[in-house]
């Protein structure tokens, strides 16, 4: 054979090794696209595991038995999800009765803006004359319906929420009390010369996880009562309520600091008008959220989730995209958890130096 058509063989076996790429890594976003409900049930069921373990452990270490432990924290924190649950159903109870008042000052702002565009649309037009008289758009109807489309498309379809709700419960349990033979079993998956470096890869996954839904939970708890009290000192109505949604949407980095103004102006429209105390709101959240993701979660959470700020951006963008609303809370720990693979797998470790650079 020529040293042309050894040339030529080595090209052809490398391009149909990146085209089987290729296709691997389609079928897998597709398996992830179509199959979100049982993959997020998964994710959440995981992580929740790691973030209950010590607990475990801890009454373990009391001479309680594991099953017992694991039953006793599920059963805690399922008690716990009620408990808020309940708490945050009276108050968007009461915000649903006295919707139609907010859909009126919504309806009159959208009016208003509508307005306003076509005036300058009216002033460009007399600029540069379009061809035809175009019939002026209708002001949008913002109506109670459109939160309910908005709020089913952020959690994901109605399957994957009541799929969530029913099965992290008993995977949890399962994942609690049968920790050391699921542990077992998944080394057991791999050859025994991987197994020291699949340990490795488990063990620095248990603590980059556990550090991050630790110190994230602090934070949001943190971002909750201070925002909260704010909303509560300038006498806004449903204090509590908006300061739950600034703490919750605290856990999307970045743009979450800009979401948490909506749940705020939307409240806020019905009692003021003035542009000032719009932005008080808004220098208000935006401080306690640079204060709390720049000052508390270095501290609280570390270093150990280890990604750059151009990886998280990307990461946001592409869970966004693929999961919704559960996408954007799901991608940083997603993405650390696919940073430490890299940086355990020799073929991979490039792109886990570029995932923490």
């Amino acid at each position: 054979m020529t040293p042309t058509e050894t040339s030529t063989s080595y090209v052809r076996i490398k391009g149909s090794t990146f085209s089987l790429r290729v296709i691997a890594g389609a079928i897998i976003l597709l398996f992830l696209y179509y199959a979100q409900g049982v993959v997020i049930t998964l994710l959440l069921s995981i992580l929740l595991a790691y973030f209950l373990d010590p607990a475990v452990e801890f009454l373990e270490g009391m001479h309680v038995p594991r099953t017992l432990a694991a039953m006793v924290m599920v059963l805690l924190l399922i008690a716990v999800l009620v408990a808020v649950s309940y708490g945050l159903w009276t108050r968007t109870a009461d915000f649903a009765d006295n919707w139609p008042r907010y859909s009126e000052v919504l309806k009159n702002a959208a009016g208003t803006v509508q307005g306003k565009l076509a005036g300058i649309e009216g002033q460009v037009s007399q600029i540069a004359p379009a061809s035809g008289n175009a019939a002026a758009a209708p002001a949008p109807a913002f109506e109670p319906g459109m939160i309910r489309s908005l709020v089913l498309r952020g959690l994901g379809s109605l399957y994957a929420l009541v799929l969530e709700m029913t099965f992290v419960p008993f995977l949890v349990f399962f994942m609690l009390a049968g920790k050391r033979e699921v542990w077992h079993g998944t080394l057991q998956l791999f050859p025994a010369s991987q197994r020291t470096s699949v340990k490795e890869t488990l063990e620095d996954l248990r603590d980059v996880l556990r550090s991050y839904l630790a110190g994230m939970s602090l934070v949001t708890l943190i971002v909750i009562a201070i925002s909260s009290g704010f909303f509560w000192i300038i006498k806004m109505d449903y204090p509590v309520l908006t300061g739950i949604a600034s703490g919750i949407l605290n856990m999307v980095p970045y743009i979450g600091v800009v979401l948490a103004w909506l749940p705020a102006f939307l409240i806020a429209l019905v009692k003021w008008r003035t542009f000032g105390q719009f932005a008080l709101i808004a220098v208000a959240l935006t401080t306690i959220h640079i204060f709390a993701l720049n000052f508390v979660a270095p501290h609280v959470v570390g270093r150990r989730v280890q990604l750059n700020a151009v990886a998280i951006t990307i990461a946001l963008l592409f869970w966004g995209w693929v999961w919704g609303g559960m996408g954007l809370i799901l991608a940083i720990p997603v993405t650390a958890a696919l940073r430490v693979v890299c940086d355990h797998t020799d073929s991979l470790r490039p792109m886990g130096r570029w995932l923490s650079a």
